[in-house]
């Protein structure tokens, strides 16, 4: 694989576009709208029966895309994921034989909680950069910081996915709990399928733009 990518490298850009796209010629096109709009970073989910040619096809093509695999449910997909070219990987919730096998291969991989017995979980296993699903149905920020106290000492770091849009994105940015955002309103499917690429684009451009003012051009810790 090269040199591994780093989880917490996803504190510079502090935002993950979240996609689920089936189709390469489309695919293009959501690229140069995200690169357009300052987002560089995507989370390909596997939910379509070519997500793995279509994030073949973007690691080859797109050289500042950093892709990860999303919804990773099994080993399997985590070694196909690895083969298309993810550099990294999440999940919904916490599997341990996923985790334990992203370890052996040394591979990034960010697992899922959503209680305080998901995370000592995730601590146990070595994971300190974990996604938070689904945030707003469970809480948001108010309940995320609540169940993180008690590890405030483990420097754990998170990325919120669910139901996050760019009205509630600052209360996320504003916390140093949160490596990055993961956001699925930037290229919802209905604006791919219906080649809405400068919509896209002007949804990277706001969010890159909130970033900057909240967290400047860098937020590495």
């Amino acid at each position: 694989m090269g040199q591994v990518f780093e989880l917490h490298k996803l504190s510079k850009e502090s935002i993950v576009a979240v996609v689920t796209i089936d189709d390469i010629e489309s695919s293009g096109y959501l690229c140069d709208a995200l690169l357009n709009g300052g987002i560089t970073t995507i989370e390909l989910t596997l939910r379509t029966k070519n997500a793995f040619d279509v994030m073949s096809y973007i690691s080859k093509n797109y050289s500042d895309i950093i892709v990860g695999a999303g919804t990773v449910l099994s080993i399997s997909q985590l070694e196909k994921s690895i083969q298309s070219g993810a550099v990294f990987a999440v999940a919904p919730g916490f599997d341990i034989d996923i985790v334990e096998k992203s370890k052996q291969l040394n591979f990034p991989f960010a697992p899922g909680v959503c209680t305080p017995s998901d995370i000592q979980m995730a601590i146990k296993y070595g994971c300190n950069v974990l996604k938070f699903f689904p945030a707003e149905p469970l809480g948001g920020m108010e309940y995320l910081n609540s169940i993180a106290a008690p590890f405030l000492q483990n420097k754990l770091r998170f990325i919120p996915l669910g139901g996050i849009n760019i009205n509630i994105a600052a209360k996320y940015l504003e916390s140093e709990l949160i490596l990055a955002i993961g956001g699925s309103w930037i290229a919802e499917q209905y604006l791919i399928k219906n080649g809405k690429w400068i919509e896209i684009q002007h949804r990277a451009n706001e969010i890159r733009n909130l970033i900057t003012k909240i967290r400047g051009t860098s937020f590495e810790t």
